[in-house]
């Protein structure tokens, strides 16, 4: 008696529009945690966004542990 083991290998493939948009929210995210000192909220609240930083109080501690300096 003889068995035969059959292997099967699929592959699948990223498309590169989902590793595009990948990229885009990984820069995106990297400028909110770490640059971001009230132009993201400025497009709605105008120059007052600049005084209240408010993604820069909610990301405060992830800045730091990032390594982002911060004041």
């Amino acid at each position: 008696m003889s068995f035969r083991n059959q292997i099967q290998i699929s592959e699948t493939k990223v498309p590169k529009a989902a590793i595009g948009l990948l990229i885009f929210v990984l820069c995106f995210g990297l400028f909110i945690v770490g640059y971001d000192q009230g132009q993201l909220f400025s497009l709605v609240q105008g120059e007052q966004a600049y005084s209240d930083l408010w993604v820069h109080e909610f990301a405060h501690d992830m800045r730091h542990a990032a390594g982002f300096p911060c004041h």
